[in-house]
């Protein structure tokens, strides 16, 4: 029996239809139980749409949840304003109350794990949330300093040095110790939530040409090549220059994939998994996983949202689940 919690996300946008359209789709009471936080009028405006087909039941507090209850538990956070398609204040402060709730369900083992619907960063900030992501807040939650954002297909897995970074900063947060950090956390991850073998990785390099030897930038040789070869016990490949390593399908040879900022790996990724790839929280010790896709407010409300990278993030949870129980 695997335990689920699935936060709603930003309630402007596609989360609570791609929850409730996922657990149609999973549901299954002898082999999990699900908690849903949501507030309820979203959810019962959501099913109008979308209807569930489970049973549920709501509640007003984690102390009330009930294991093998056969029907799925919605915890209700609180009536609220709501505007479809548009990033607002009162989506930031419940998609942050969907976290912390989703995150004390975890804590206190009501639950496994967590599949988190998109937010957008936007309403986090508009609510005074200083973080720039889910997964930047649970790292938080988890006084976690060492972590980051994988991302999680059958035909390739990658691992970010940087995450939601402004281009022009990339270079001067590049350290040798970021690099090995990295490294190191994707690696585990790979071996201990993922089930490799003596994995190997590929790293890209920053600057095209992944520096043409110095000549389009020194960052390569002071810095990426230097934090590859002091890894003795992992096996690494590369800096590989970019454009070339994707071009190639090199990413099929290697277990995974670092890259050294956001749009780098996530604009090949998305190309070949738009609808089934899944984000991963690495390096923090809860599992956490989401759809690889933002809020969808252009198609908000109109029922056509595709749920499947949905699907795959609970697969992917419960594969990291089983792992972490050997």
């Amino acid at each position: 029996m695997r335990n689920l919690v699935f936060t709603c996300g930003d309630i402007n946008g596609i989360g609570p239809e791609i929850c409730i359209k996922a657990i149609n789709q999973i549901i299954d009471f002898s082999k999990r139980e699900i908690i849903v936080i949501c507030p309820k009028n979203v959810f019962d405006k959501t099913a109008e749409i979308i209807q569930p087909s489970f049973d549920f039941k709501f509640i007003q507090s984690l102390s009330q949840i009930k294991t093998k209850s056969g029907f799925v538990t919605i915890l209700d956070i609180g009536s609220c304003e709501y505007s479809l398609g548009n990033p607002s204040k009162e989506a930031g402060i419940i998609s942050i109350s969907a976290i912390q709730n989703a995150f004390a369900a975890v804590r206190s083992k009501l639950a496994d794990a967590i599949i988190t619907a998109p937010v957008s960063k936007i309403s986090l900030k508009l609510a005074g949330i200083k973080y720039p992501g889910q997964t930047e807040i649970l790292a938080h939650l988890c006084r976690s300093k060492k972590y980051m954002m994988v991302f999680l297909s059958n035909d390739f897995i990658c691992g970010l040095a940087t995450i939601h970074e402004q281009i022009k900063n990339i270079s001067s947060l590049l350290t040798k110790l970021r690099i090995k950090q990295s490294l190191q956390i994707l690696n585990d991850t790979l071996i201990n939530d993922l089930g490799f073998v003596n994995p190997e990785i590929a790293v890209l390099g920053l600057n095209p040409h992944a520096g043409e030897g110095g000549n389009i930038g020194k960052e390569e040789i002071e810095i990426i090549n230097p934090a590859i070869k002091s890894l003795k016990n992992i096996r690494i490949a590369g800096p590989f220059v970019p454009d070339a390593f994707f071009g190639n399908q090199k990413q099929k040879k290697y277990n995974a994939v670092l890259g050294m900022y956001h749009d780098q790996v996530l604009i090949p990724f998305k190309m070949m998994n738009f609808n089934s790839g899944v984000n991963f929280t690495a390096g923090i010790p809860i599992i956490r996983t989401s759809p690889d896709h933002g809020t969808g407010y252009d198609i908000a409300g109109k029922g056509i949202a595709n749920s499947q990278s949905m699907i795959e993030a609970v697969c992917w949870a419960e594969k990291i689940i089983d792992n972490r129980k050997k």
